[in-house]
């Protein structure tokens, strides 16, 4: 089962590099084991933002949560 708790821990290895770069990461909710998250200050309007959630927040967060069929913004 994911847990916001399991989720919350990966984001923490995550915002380090977000928030070096003026960024941050918000966990909106688990639904139907998709993870949706809000990237917020400089990620939230960069325009390689996508690749950011996908290449980086997605791939880590499977690793770390292999039941995680995705992750989308909200």
């Amino acid at each position: 089962m994911i847990t916001r708790e399991k989720v919350e821990e990966a984001l923490d290895k995550i915002r380090g590099g977000l928030k070096s770069e003026g960024g941050d990461i918000d966990l909106v909710e688990i639904k139907d084991d998709i993870v949706y998250v809000r990237l917020k200050g400089a990620c939230g309007t960069c325009p390689m933002s996508t690749l950011t959630l996908k290449n980086w927040v997605e791939t880590t967060l499977k690793k770390e949560i292999p039941e995680i069929k995705s992750v989308e913004a909200r």
